[in-house]
């Protein structure tokens, strides 16, 4: 789900955050992003793949654990008081729809959809599906980054800044990428202990000082177009604090060097036997052409030669005669 405000409509980055999974034995599902501006509504689906002897669902935030929703096997339920007047939800089959309507900025969050089921007399916690959403508020918020835009070439490097404004302190900065591929860039802890994921291994270098990091990523290709977003947890904050813009970055490619090569060397070819084939024509219809004109002249020229023969043996006959009378 994403709606797209830019002029250009090209890309939209939201958030993707590294969010370990609790009770190290049970199942972690997969992640999706939704991003909406403040205002809009939006729609999680919790399912889960085992769900005999199924308890009940829970949704719930990651950033200050709170349970946002919960219903029964039973259809009991319990909504969050402070979201009650916002939140509506239905079963459909094994899935839970739930829909939150006039999102604020403070929704921002990470929900993670858990189930519990009995097995073998006790409750047993399965964590399904993670759903991260980011509200864009339409003011400016506590998180500043450039560039707006960048267009390098592949193979080249460019870099991202993310700072906090002075007021606030972060207990955690994070990269992020997505829309077209969804994918979790680096996190920054504020001990300055980071992780960098396997999209930008060995492609990736960082610098922090206090509440700013500089982000520099190497040999980019194509497929890292997209739109990148800083994100923090602020300290004593519940909800995460993004930057409604992005770095959109879109990655030119480099043209084959010896594809044009040969390229230009086809053309030239094709020029030079283009020329040839007009000059062969040129010296064709030339040599018609002098034939053609020898072939008028060379006719009267005889016809004058005889003339003038026919005539000078007439007299000559004539004299001749006259002399022997």
């Amino acid at each position: 789900m994403l709606w797209i405000r830019l002029p250009t409509a090209l890309l939209f980055l939201l958030l993707l955050l590294h969010f370990p999974g609790q009770n190290g034995g049970e199942n972690e599902q997969s992640t999706d992003i939704i991003s909406v501006w403040e205002g809009d509504s939006i729609s999680i689906t919790c399912s889960m793949q085992d769900s005999e002897n199924e308890v009940g669902t829970y949704l719930t935030t990651s950033i200050q654990p709170v349970n946002v929703v919960y219903v029964s096997e039973q259809n009991t339920s319990y909504l969050l008081p402070a979201l009650a007047n916002r939140t509506k939800y239905s079963k459909e089959g094994r899935n839970l729809r739930i829909t939150l309507h006039n999102v604020q900025e403070s929704d921002s969050n990470i929900y993670l959809c858990t189930k519990f089921i009995k097995s073998k007399g006790h409750h047993k916690k399965l964590n399904g599906k993670t759903t991260i959403v980011v509200v864009k508020a339409k003011t400016t918020g506590v998180v500043e980054q450039s560039p707006l835009y960048v267009n390098p070439q592949q193979g080249q490097s460019i870099s991202i800044t993310c700072a906090l404004k002075s007021s606030h302190e972060d207990e955690g900065i994070y990269l992020l990428k997505t829309h077209i591929q969804p994918e979790r860039v680096l996190h920054v802890s504020s001990q300055n202990d980071s992780t960098i994921f396997p999209a930008f291994a060995n492609r990736l270098e960082y610098s922090k000082q206090e509440k700013k990091i500089v982000i520099t990523l190497h040999n980019l290709q194509k497929n890292d177009s997209d739109i990148y977003v800083c994100a923090v947890v602020v300290k004593n904050s519940s909800f995460l604090s993004v930057n409604r813009s992005g770095t959109m970055m879109l990655i030119k490619e480099v043209e084959d060097t010896h594809c044009s090569h040969n390229s230009w060397g086809f053309y030239g070819l094709i020029i030079v036997v283009a020329l040839l084939f007009s000059v062969l024509v040129c010296c064709t219809l030339y040599r018609i052409d002098m034939k053609k004109y020898f072939q008028k002249r060379n006719p009267n020229t005889v016809y004058e030669d005889m003339s003038y023969s026919s005539r000078r043996n007439t007299l000559v006959t004539v004299n001749t005669y006259s002399v022997d009378s």
